[in-house]
């Protein structure tokens, strides 16, 4: 599947504001692959927006979900109430130096597409490096207190390096030469029967010239061990659901290429793996349906609790949730009568 014809998903949305689910991981990647359960997609991170007061945040940005992509599906089955913290609290988070590098990757391999294929080549993919840098600096300002309190520069130039190393790996994996992608960061949203919305950022996908659908997303992280291999497919999973329900076509493959330890991750999905995802994000949003209108938002303590930037609102860490914003309509028990059991909602 080394060449493309006419993309697969576009979607006229009208003016796409960014979706965080084809960001990089939040976790360190060094973070134990055990911490994330299976089935659950990896946790993974917002470069967020100018950090405000929480006060500030509450009050121009609470609202209740209106769709579900694979970062914040992750989320809530990671933790209910980080999910509630991201998505309905909007509480800023400071931005990591792996989610930054993560992203900064991502614009270098998605730019280096638009060069001639005989062009396409390590020392060229390199050079785009500081032009994207400087490009994200500009678009996300809050990037810069990364390397703050680096006066001579030195975190910052080895930073960049570990970028060009990722990079440079890349070119062991795959081919560019000999790619022609359909499509690149795809903003694809579907619709479901039951009205639940769909959304995400598909990092590239290549169609052959017989019509087969390749989805392939790049994380700068190491590839999970096998136990967790289909955790992390959940994500393609997903964009799989999505490409079908628009498109009435079933991807052919689905890869994720991991830059951090050089391993390709392939499966081939089939109608069946597709409705069984879309059962399961159906009970996931009937689970946040339930817990945005009890305002019910259980903490589920893991070994990647160490990494988030809301202990201070945590109960588990002595914290406290700041006042609900929303509207309570359901009382708790009554959504535990209907069998809302949203606190725990487990990986299924």
């Amino acid at each position: 599947m080394e060449s493309s014809s006419e993309g697969v998903a576009r979607v006229d949305d009208g003016g796409v504001v960014e979706d965080p689910a084809h960001t990089e991981a939040s976790t360190p990647e060094t973070a134990a692959p055990e911490a994330i359960m299976p089935e659950t997609a990896t946790p993974e991170a917002i470069i967020p927006g100018p950090v405000v007061p929480d006060s500030v945040a509450t009050a121009v940005a609470a609202k209740a979900p209106a769709s579900l992509s694979p970062s914040r599906a992750g989320d809530f089955m990671q933790c209910p109430l980080l999910y509630r913290f991201r998505v309905i609290d909007r509480l800023p988070e400071k931005p990591s130096p792996a989610a930054t590098k993560g992203t900064l990757v991502h614009a270098v391999l998605e730019r280096l597409f638009d060069a001639p294929a005989a062009e396409r080549t390590a020392p060229r993919a390199k050079s785009l490096i500081p032009g994207q840098w400087d490009r994200l600096r500009e678009s996300r300002p809050e990037v810069v207190e990364l390397f703050a309190d680096d006066p001579e520069g030195e975190r910052l130039a080895g930073w960049l390096v570990e970028a060009e190393r990722l990079v440079e790996r890349w070119f062991t994996l795959e081919d560019p030469t000999r790619l022609e992608p359909a499509e690149r960061e795809l903003f694809v949203e579907a619709e479901l029967e039951s009205g639940l919305r769909l959304r995400g950022i598909i990092d590239r996908v290549d169609v052959a010239p017989t019509g087969e659908v390749r989805i392939v997303d790049y994380k700068t992280g190491k590839a999970p061990r096998p136990e967790y291999a289909e955790g992390a497919l959940f994500q393609m999973k997903f964009y799989a659901l999505v490409v079908w329900r628009l498109k009435n076509v079933v991807p052919r493959r689905l890869q994720l290429v991991y830059l951090g330890s050089g391993d390709v991750l392939t499966y081939d999905p089939v109608l069946a793996d597709l409705e069984r995802v879309e059962r399961k994000l159906l009970a996931l949003w009937e689970a946040i349906r339930l817990a945005t209108e009890t305002g019910e938002w259980r903490p589920r303590p893991t070994k990647l609790c160490g990494w988030c930037d809301h202990q201070a609102h945590c109960p588990e860490f002595g914290g406290t949730p700041p006042p609900y914003p929303l509207p309570v309509t359901l009382p708790v028990r009554a959504a535990e009568s209907e069998g809302g059991a949203q606190g725990r909602m487990g990986p299924g």
